[in-house]
This record gives structure tokens, C-alpha cells and sequence, in this order.
């Protein structure tokens, strides 16, 4: 596994967390960080998996509004907790973060929900990003 899906794999676990314990994601990264530091089971956060997290907080509002607005038939609350957090940290990275080209970004997403969750949530994944990725040039502000 590269560093860089390392890093992904990292974000997508604080933004769930915060998540599901209710808390900004900077605060379960700041716990993250300092565990790291003290603890030498865990290894220590990626720049990388900082910036996705950061990167995430500060657009928070507006990933999530985008989210609503495109996933047809679908709350973000009636979305399966992973799902909803691989697409946030899909949808930064795609429309923000200009040094992955969109189709890593997808090709990662979509991993990723293979491995952490249903069987439905990859062609779900796949399908909402592929509609952010075609709007791309419209949904930045």
C-alpha cells in the first residue's frame, strides 16, 4: 500500500471517529497526534493524512452541502457512517486538493469502501463522485 493511501486510510479513520463520537475531526486528530507521541504502537500521523483532515474541517460546511445536493435518494444521515466519510474525504480531495489526479481520487474512494464497507457502497461511491468529478469546474468556491 503506498504512503499516500496509507494516508488516506488514516484520514478516513479520524473523520469517522469524529464522526460518531460527535466532535470536530481537528480534535480527534490533535488526539491522534499526541497519542503518537506517546504511545509506540502508534505510528505516527502523515503530513498527508493532516492535510486531508484539515483540508476536510475547513470545507466541512460546503462538502457536506454538495453531498446533499448531488447523492440522489439519499440523506447524508441515512448514509452508512463510512460511506458518508469516504465521500468527505473523496470530495475534498477531488475538487480542493489539485496534485491528485481524479481518477487516484476515485480509484481510492472506491477502495476503500471495498474494504470498510457493504457490498453496495463502491458503485455508490463511484457514482456520486463521478457526478462531482463532471461539475468539478462549477462546485469550487
Amino acid at each position: 500500500m503506498s504512503a499516500r493511501s496509507k494516508a488516506r486510510q488514516r484520514a478516513l479513520q479520524i473523520l469517522f471517529e469524529a464522526d460518531q463520537r460527535g466532535v470536530p475531526p481537528l480534535d480527534v486528530l490533535a488526539s491522534w497526534v499526541e497519542l503518537a507521541k506517546t504511545d509506540d504502537r502508534q505510528p505516527p500521523v502523515s503530513a498527508y493524512t493532516r492535510e486531508l483532515v484539515e483540508g476536510y474541517a475547513a470545507r466541512a460546511e460546503r462538502i457536506d452541502e454538495l453531498l446533499a445536493q448531488y447523492s440522489v435518494g439519499w440523506t447524508l444521515d441515512r448514509m452508512p457512517g463510512v460511506d458518508r466519510n469516504i465521500l468527505r474525504l473523496a470530495t475534498f480531495e477531488l475538487i480542493w486538493q489539485d496534485g491528485t489526479p481524479d481518477g487516484v481520487v476515485l480509484d481510492e474512494a472506491v477502495q476503500l469502501a471495498r474494504e470498510f464497507s457493504t457490498d453496495d457502497s463502491p458503485p455508490f461511491v463511484n457514482g456520486l463522485l463521478g457526478r462531482l468529478k463532471d461539475l468539478k469546474p462549477t462546485l469550487r468556491r
